[in-house]
């Protein structure tokens, strides 16, 4: 059947779809409520783990997609609670009919109340069918707004990046573009939020109207409303979906505030303090750390309790541990840098002899990089100063990053700190700082 939106059978047909809705809308939400609740675990701890392993572009799309399921989770189970309520009052409905206020023998003053403000039973219904069906839409429409005002903060991150810091491109040429682009996509993104929190303020006026289009125009593109504005101005021309709307907004702002409370019980002990002499941080210890839920701090060690006679010391690798290499030497720094997303599927095919060349030199700088990192780096326990001998390996938990052992002759039974110590330029001069301090206990074995 051809789908021609004018026809009298198309619009039955559509008719017909919206009265049985709800057995699809139940299905969606079941499948959808499961797939989300396994993948809401994986997709909070990828988002820990790229924000500590600093990897930013991988941070920015499982943030979004953890966003997005949490969305997706409190609409479509407050969806399902309401349904239910539905099909219960439906039931109800056929066993008991319409409530007949005249059987309760409330006095006039309650009767008339509840009769006002019930009025019918058929008319809950209805408001619940209502409110389940306008709650199910806006559920998958808040994605999109989402993914909109990521891709905005994205175009000011590219602008910034690759037209204002671009080196290949002249200073004036660099500012003439990038400064009114930058000014262009944020004077867009407020008009837009303002013309979205009242519900088309600013297509009103006639005059201010011809200002915003341009602006509007842009941004339909950006924030992919071509894809949903049908959906916009359905909610929008209709009372009970702006209802709706408003109803949900505090909601949201209350969630994403208590999110963000904990309760202290101490006025000076925390869970989360960095290791110290007075503190050990689980973060540090590798057998208290678990595998996919814990990430390690700037320096790990095996346990809290140390019996052999050596102590290995491992560093997890990072993006800023990279920079600080850069800071440290510079003639480590790439002309272009090839960190960030690469495809590894398709690769062009060089000469034997050129890639024997580019293996030799890979090695060379690795030597030379690693060589920085261990100049830079020393550790203290107690007193006694070691110089540091890394080599990069991964550990037991797959993580990429740098070992060594520290020798353990000579240090007796008790309590010590292991201090891992950084050199770093300031200026003209090179200083010394403590990047971790971690606290263990030594006792020689037999």
């Amino acid at each position: 059947m051809q789908n021609d939106f004018k026809s009298p059978a198309f619009r039955k047909l559509l008719d017909s779809l919206q009265q049985q809705s709800w057995e699809l809308e139940l299905i969606i939400s079941g499948f959808a409520i499961f797939g989300l609740f396994t993948a809401y675990e994986p997709l909070r701890i990828g988002v820990e783990n790229a924000q500590n392993e600093q990897q930013i572009y991988q941070f920015v799309l499982l943030l979004v997609a953890f966003i997005a399921c949490s969305i997706l989770l409190f609409n479509l189970l407050l969806h399902v609670v309401l349904r239910g309520l539905w099909i219960g009052a439906l039931g109800l409905r056929y066993v008991s009919g319409d409530i007949e206020f005249d059987k309760l023998n409330y006095s006039d003053q309650f009767k008339n109340y509840l009769q006002k403000k019930i009025v019918s039973f058929d008319r809950y219904i209805g408001n619940l069918e209502n409110y389940c069906s306008v709650l199910f839409a806006i559920s998958f429409l808040l994605i999109f707004h989402v993914l909109a005002l990521t891709i905005i903060v994205l175009s000011i991150a590219l602008v910034a990046n690759f037209v204002l810091d671009n080196d290949e491109l002249p200073k004036w040429l660099s500012n003439w573009i990038g400064i009114p682009l930058i000014v262009f996509i944020c004077l867009g993104m407020l008009f837009t939020f303002i013309d979205f929190i009242t519900q088309g303020l600013l297509k009103r006026n006639k005059w201010v109207s011809k200002i915003y289009f341009p602006f509007y125009w842009v941004f339909s593109f950006l924030t992919l409303s071509f894809l949903y504005r049908p959906l916009v101005y359905n909610f929008l021309d209709n009372r009970f979906g702006k209802r709706i709307i408003y109803f949900l907004t505090p909601i949201y702002i209350f969630i994403l505030m208590l999110s963000g409370l904990e309760y202290r019980n101490s006025n000076y002990l925390e869970k989360d303090n960095s290791s110290s002499t007075i503190y050990a941080n689980k973060e540090n210890y590798m057998d208290m750390m678990k595998a996919d839920k814990d990430y390690p701090g700037e320096a790990v060690i095996p346990s809290k309790v140390i019996t052999t006679k050596f102590l290995p010391v491992f560093i997890p690798y990072s993006e800023n541990v990279e920079n600080r290499i850069f800071a440290f030497e510079e003639s480590l720094k790439m002309d272009e840098d090839r960190r960030g997303l690469i495809s590894t599927n398709f690769r062009v095919s060089t000469n034997w002899s050129d890639e024997i060349t580019s293996r030799r030199q890979k090695d060379s700088i690795r030597k030379h990089y690693l060589k920085i990192f261990n100049e830079t780096h020393f550790f203290k326990v107690d007193s006694l100063v070691y110089d540091s001998d890394f080599i990069v390996t991964t550990n037991a938990k797959d993580r990429l990053g740098f070992e060594t052992f520290l020798s353990l002759r000579g240090i007796e039974d008790g309590q010590h700190q292991l201090r891992v110590m950084r050199k770093k330029r300031q200026k003209d001069t090179i200083i010394t700082v403590i990047q971790e301090s971690i606290p263990f206990w030594y006792f020689k074995e037999n």
